[in-house]
């Protein structure tokens, strides 16, 4: 029975998280499913609070990178930036178009998937802003892109540290392994996206953008940005975790960016969306519960199952199963839970890598599948922009499966 209920309050939360009833903000429905796992006694408080502190490094990577983002919106980073883009597309959305796709991957690539929903979702609606076209077809780059890039390299999402745990490969067997279905993962959202688009992109851009001159504290903003990509590649080039270096050059950025001066510091730290780590908590808490249910097991079972089918079916069946479940509960959790069964269970290097692509670019489906698509929904609100699940699963059925069927194959050629 308690399994059950376990799981009913699951489905809540991520039915909660999906279409938002009466508009309360992602973090209350994992907030309240949290609360009620523990006050119904479905999990005891300490398996709750070790939950808890299991997402350490994530909070710190994520205050980081927020931080790092408001600095650079209140600096005029994103406006600077907006008039680059703009000037560079000369009159061209299909120019712009590729131009912040381009971009979209550069972030992606050396600053994480995360980033580029907190970091670059500013930049590019300040961009359409001055362009005065339809803003839509750009900021779904800033989602699509944050998690079909999100394998080029180990620290391009969080989720990749996860899965592989010590076992991460260095960076150049890395490269071999993930550089083609990244390509192949790049190439096929951008021609989908690219198609979904293309009444809106025939319109010449309307509008001009003046050049914007950027001030030392800006500078600094922008170099803190700049600092932080170097700081994750050594990071992750040493096998250290990501979350207390982006801290520390963060904070380093805004103490000298603002001179320390308290009203400032005041102002980049109201700019934060705090609410995003109690929705990490709580999803951490939630995928803790349903291991207690047997889903740890359950995913041993499936992926063992996976590893006796003929190599590419089982590289499908993998890929897609665990996709399927990052939509269900969030690919940063079910990172956790199915890396932590392939560092026990003995299955064949391409099934695991089949695994990571799945964590990775399956959440493209729906708003719940990426902690990255929920930062960049609540980016987007600060700008008075709606997107509803429903819209967004709309787009994700055409965009997230030709992308992750080419990207396994590639995997699963790569291996053979």
């Amino acid at each position: 029975m308690s399994a059950v209920l376990i799981w009913l309050i699951a489905t809540g939360v991520i039915l909660g998280v999906l279409f938002r009833p009466r508009q309360w903000p992602e973090a209350i429905w994992a907030s309240l499913g949290a609360i009620l796992l523990i006050a119904a006694g479905l999990l005891p408080v300490e398996d709750a609070i070790a939950a808890i502190g299991r997402g350490s490094d994530v909070y710190l990577f994520l205050i980081g990178m927020m931080l790092l983002a408001e600095l650079a919106r209140l600096e005029g980073v994103f406006d600077w930036l907006a008039g680059l883009a703009v000037r560079a597309a000369q009159g061209s959305q299909t120019r712009l178009f590729t131009l912040i796709y381009a971009v979209g991957i550069a972030v992606t690539v050396f600053l994480s998937n995360d980033a580029t929903a907190v970091v670059l979702t500013p930049a590019v609606y300040a961009a359409v802003k001055k362009a005065r076209t339809s803003a839509l077809p750009y900021l779904f780059i800033c989602a699509f892109i944050a998690n079909a890039a999100s394998f080029v390299l180990p620290i391009s999402n969080p989720a990749n540290l996860v899965v592989y745990g010590k076992t991460l490969p260095p960076l150049f067997p890395w490269l071999r392994t993930f550089l083609l279905p990244s390509l192949c993962s790049i190439g096929a959202t951008y021609l989908v996206l690219r198609w979904l688009a293309r009444k809106e992109l025939e319109v010449p851009l309307a509008g001009d953008a003046a050049a914007v001159r950027l001030s030392r504290d800006g500078w600094l903003a922008l170099w803190g940005v700049v600092l932080t990509g170097f700081v994750l590649i050594a990071a992750s080039a040493l096998g250290l975790e990501l979350g207390l270096p982006t801290l520390v050059t963060a904070l380093l950025s805004v103490l000298l960016a603002t001179r320390a001066r308290i009203m400032a510091l005041t102002a980049v730290a109201k700019g934060v969306s705090w609410a995003v780590l109690p929705l990490v908590g709580g999803l951490f808490i939630l995928v803790e519960a349903l291991n207690h249910t047997g889903a740890r097991d359950g995913i041993g079972n499936l992926l063992s199952h996976c590893s006796r089918m003929p190599t590419l079916i089982g590289s499908l069946a993998a890929s897609f199963g665990v996709a399927g479940l990052s939509n269900l509960m969030n690919n940063l959790p079910s990172g956790l839970l199915t890396g932590s069964v392939l560092q026990e269970l003995p299955v064949p290097g391409y099934l695991r890598d089949s695994v990571l692509i799945g964590i990775d670019l399956g959440p493209n489906l729906s708003v719940t599948g990426s902690l990255a698509t929920v930062l960049w929904l609540i980016a987007l609100r600060r700008e008075g922009i709606e997107i509803s699940g429903w819209h967004f699963l709309k787009m994700g059925f055409i965009v997230m499966p030709p992308a992750l069927l080419l990207a396994t194959i590639a995997v699963w050629w790569m291996a053979a």
